[in-house]
């Protein structure tokens, strides 16, 4: 399992449960990623997308203990049954995409990492952990910087050498 966030110079990654930036980039990036595989998601990233409906052309699963099952993505009510969800893809495929909690709750079960690092501050009120002051991940990719709708990223590839099993 990865996860992939955008984050700015802080490990801020959301504010008011939206995202800080607006990166083509970084946008584009998360589109080609995930795009035919299973996104892992908290109830509010599902209701903060355009009309609370799910990301189109992936499986979408989504913890939400008191959520309503729904046709269009899989609704779990615990973290025993996410695993259980979970379990059933191949992990190369599979992205926790938010929010702050869902990250904390599931990064140490995440081999990798893939942050697209915006040199900002974003005025962020969630965050994720600082990957580079964490001694189980190391940084095993950074692209050369992109200039993108006025700001300067990288991606990177954090690798974790310490993988908790599901």
């Amino acid at each position: 399992m990865k996860a992939i966030l955008h984050a700015d110079r802080e490990w801020g990654i959301g504010k008011s449960n939206g995202l800080m930036f607006s990166i083509p980039a970084d946008m584009k990036f998360f589109r080609e990623t995930t795009t035919g595989n299973v996104v892992v998601m908290g109830s509010n990233t599902l209701k903060s997308f355009p009309g609370g409906k799910p990301l189109k052309n992936r499986t979408n699963i989504v913890l939400w203990p008191d959520g309503e099952k729904r046709d269009d993505c899989k609704i779990v009510g615990s973290l025993n049954e996410l695993f259980d969800e979970i379990k059933k893809y191949d992990g190369d495929r599979v992205f926790v995409i938010g929010g702050a909690m869902m990250y904390r709750t599931l990064l140490p079960y995440c081999d990798e990492v893939l942050v697209t690092k915006v040199d900002a501050v974003g005025g962020a009120d969630a965050f994720f952990e600082n990957l580079d002051e964490n001694e189980n991940f190391e940084l095993v990719y950074r692209s050369d910087d992109v200039e993108t709708n006025g700001y300067t990223v990288n991606f990177c590839t954090y690798a974790n050498k310490n993988v908790k099993p599901l």
